[in-house]
This record gives C-alpha cells, structure tokens and sequence, in this order.
C-alpha cells in the first residue's frame, strides 16, 4: 500500500487536521476554499495523491500537494 504525504512529505492518516497552502476553488461549485483553512478528520483514499474530506456539509476530494498538515 503507497504512503499519503502531505506537501511538506510528513505522512497523513485517517483522522488528521491539515490545512491548505493555497486558496482552492471547487469545480462545479461557487464554494471557494481560502488558504489556511483548517480541514479536520481527513479520510485518506485509494490513491495516495488524494484525501476526501468533509467542507460546509459537502464531501470533497483535494490532492494531497494544496495541504500540510497540523499539529
């Protein structure tokens, strides 16, 4: 099984805080993510470059190079 890192290479788990690098707009949507959003309780995905989260009631799906993740 490949290893989710964040931008920074530390390694993420189901259940972490990260926070975006970048402000982020969402396809098909008018939601825009500002940079420093903390997102919690990550779910990581079969693909290690991707992450599914939980934003304003909306799941989403964000690459794993726009997040860092918290302490």
């Amino acid at each position: 099984m490949d290893i989710t890192k964040d931008s920074n290479g530390t390694i993420l788990n189901d259940g972490d805080t990260v926070q975006l690098i970048k402000t982020l707009k969402v396809k098909g949507s008018s939601l825009t993510l500002k940079m420093g959003t903390a997102i919690k309780n990550i779910r990581l995905t079969t693909d290690p470059e991707e992450v599914e989260c939980r934003v304003d009631k909306s799941t989403l799906v964000l690459k794993t190079c726009f997040l860092k993740k918290k302490n």
